[in-house]
């Protein structure tokens, strides 16, 4: 409770550079296979091993992602910027994904897709049920503070570190709501982990512009989710992996 009450005082104290903050944020996406079959806990260790042959020897590759912001906005994207060399004949098709937040707005526009359809997902802000918590580490020259959420739709452990001396509430994904920027996100024990390797505060220009036309399905954060939840729901059934076709 002290600890909660002394990061409401520094934020307050930091209110003016917050109604000034406007860059962007690179991100080092690390996906590591083994650790996401891990997190599958229906599907027996044997059928895993199975799976995780067929797969082959590559279990973790590594992407970039971009994130936009100014005082009362973001935006989140796949960066066309390559992490990695494509080696063994891989070929990675970007998939329509951009994340915007209108936080003056308490609103969100999403443009997802999976399972082979565009979404675009038109609603209220919807925030994780974060937890706070007391550790403090370094992550990209700023000191943050943890929290977490369970996320029981994808069955996911998410793990969080936000700046203490950026008080935005936007972060990478979908995830966002905490009074502080979040500079890396751990999903299920490494199965996705996401941090911030450049910040760059600097006035931006069009980064944060919606798409002239947006193609895809118009739907609301509960259809959005119910379309996830029959999928995962059906991948239990079948004792598959509930990560092909969605965003992880």
């Amino acid at each position: 409770m002290r600890s909660l009450a002394l990061l409401l005082l520094f934020l307050c104290a930091n209110s003016l550079f917050g109604q000034t903050m406007e860059g962007s944020i690179r991100y080092l996406v690390t996906h590591d296979w083994s650790k996401k079959m891990a997190a599958v806990d229906y599907i027996s260790a044997q059928r895993r091993e199975r799976i995780a042959y067929m797969w082959g020897n590559r279990s973790e590759w590594k992407v970039y992602t971009n994130l936009y912001f100014n005082a009362t906005a973001s935006k989140y994207e796949d960066s066309e910027e390559k992490a990695e060399p494509d080696d063994e004949g891989y070929s990675w098709r970007k998939e329509a994904y951009a994340i915007y937040r209108d936080f003056d707005k308490n609103t969100e526009h999403d443009i997802i897709e999976m399972l082979g359809k565009t979404y675009i997902v038109d609603d209220s802000l919807s925030v994780p049920d974060w937890k706070i918590k007391n550790d403090l580490k370094e992550v990209a020259g700023h000191v943050c503070m943890n929290a977490y959420w369970d996320d029981t739709l994808k069955n996911q452990q998410v793990r969080v570190w936000f700046a203490l001396d950026m008080p935005h509430s936007a972060g990478p994904e979908r995830f966002c709501g905490l009074p502080g920027l979040i500079l890396e996100v751990d999903v299920n024990n490494g199965g996705m982990l996401i941090t911030a390797d450049k910040i760059e505060m600097r006035p931006l220009t069009t980064e944060l512009a919606l798409p002239k036309k947006n193609k895809g399905k118009k739907v609301t954060e509960a259809q959005y989710r119910a379309v996830l939840k029959e999928h995962m729901d059906l991948k239990r059934k079948d004792e598959e992996p509930p990560f092909w076709g969605i965003r992880y």
